[in-house]
């Protein structure tokens, strides 16, 4: 790119023949046990089209199994991390770098968890980076496309039931053998979103009994549609609020809820909780008290661990033992399918660099656009996220 070459201003340069858009830079990441890759090969055709011109830092794609001719092959630059930052206008990542280590001016699209981290965001407006957080994507039709967390909830949900089946001392599905028959076993996944979906899915596949269960009496079809039996729990008024999700409940749906919960959670061999809400704590929705009569060997998994846990005894990162049962509190599930999780978020970012790309290549960041305007945390040196500025103004206060 020619000096002074801005993503404020994106223009299309030429020089001779040549034509150079967009330069888009992917960084190796750095976070622990994050083995995902922002970008995959697949996806370079779609920006080498509208001339961008991509840079990748040197092994970036080696534990999700991309090596680096793959890409260059494709005609992108492997360089050093200081060369793509040197270089890159826009950088594409999983977890965003320290901003203090960026240049003013760079725009960067990556999960910065913009909601439960605001101070990241504020830092990245005080260095004058312009930060996109994909967690922020609308969930309307045209944005589907681009929704990081359906693609990343997919996949947790299918590894989810595949840790639980592992931890199980029992087998998932019915068996007639010689030895006898052995019943298949019980599964029960609570919460009805993407990912609960999934492990429904994912259980019925390996052969065993699902139940699902959500506060929203509007996704019983659903359950029931991929085979499940839906666990109905009367708490005296719908769990659902604004826009389909679940509201809050009261303290005495809550305590409706725990009573009938306890009673169906001594029937099953494996519970999968997958609630989780942006920016909060997530609900507690398995108690010791309730977890006093289930059956040892039973297996908890919770796929909410890293935001505090559905389940009171659940430890981020490890697997808790109480009365006999396993409580496995695992964190970053997409990661530990690097593969396709790599496959489905650089197609995300993609898509959403695309939607604010002319058709020269140059970059428009249009805040009409509800996709742009909803995803853009910082710019020009400020927070422009009403919410996230409402999270920094009561965190000040």
């Amino acid at each position: 790119s020619p000096p002074g070459f801005g993503c404020a201003d994106a223009k299309i340069f030429r020089k001779g023949s040549c034509t150079l858009g967009l330069s888009v830079g992917v960084l190796k990441e750095t976070q622990p046990g994050e083995r995902r890759v922002a970008i995959t090969p697949k996806v370079l055709d779609v920006l080498s089209k509208s001339n961008a011109e991509v840079w990748i830092e040197r092994d970036a794609g080696t534990e999700s199994g991309f090596a680096d001719e793959s890409f260059s092959t494709k005609g992108a630059k492997i360089a050093t991390r200081a060369e793509v930052l040197q270089h890159a206008e826009v950088l594409f990542t999983v977890v965003p770098p320290e901003p203090e280590t960026l240049r003013k001016g760079q725009v960067v699209i990556g999960l910065c968890d913009p909601l439960g981290n605001p101070q990241l965001a504020d830092r990245y407006a005080k260095a004058g980076v312009t930060l996109f957080a994909m967690e922020l994507v609308p969930r309307t039709t045209r944005a589907q496309s681009m929704d990081v967390l359906s693609s990343m909830a997919s996949i947790a949900g299918y590894k989810a039931v595949l840790l639980a089946a592992s931890a199980l001392s029992r087998l998932f599905p019915m068996m007639t053998t010689a030895a006898g028959t052995i019943a298949p076993a019980r599964v029960l996944v609570i919460g009805a979103g993407v990912a609960g979906l999934q492990a429904i899915a994912t259980a019925r596949r390996l052969g065993a009994v699902v139940s699902g269960y959500d506060v929203r009496s509007a996704v019983k079809e659903q359950i029931e549609s991929l085979g499940a039996k839906f666990v109905n729990i009367d708490i005296g008024a719908a769990g659902e609020g604004q826009g389909g999700y679940a509201r809050q409940l009261t303290p005495e749906e809550i305590q409706k809820q725990r009573d009938q919960m306890a009673a169906v959670l001594t029937e099953q061999d494996v519970v999968i909780t997958t609630a989780a809400v942006p920016g909060r704590r997530a609900p507690l929705l398995v108690t010791r008290d309730m977890m006093k009569g289930m059956q040892p060997g039973t297996v908890i998994l919770d796929m909410a661990a890293q935001y505090g846990g559905n389940c009171e005894v659940t430890k981020a990162g490890e697997t808790v033992m109480q009365n006999g049962v396993a409580v496995i509190g695992p964190v970053n599930l997409p990661a530990t399918v690097p593969g396709h999780a790599s496959q489905m978020y650089s197609r995300n970012l993609v898509t959403f660099l695309k939607n604010m790309m002319t058709k020269e290549g140059a970059l428009n960041i249009d805040t009409n656009d509800d996709i742009v305007r909803d995803t853009l945390v910082a710019r020009d040196g400020e927070i422009v996220n009403a919410r996230v500025k409402e999270l920094l103004g009561a965190a000040k206060s």
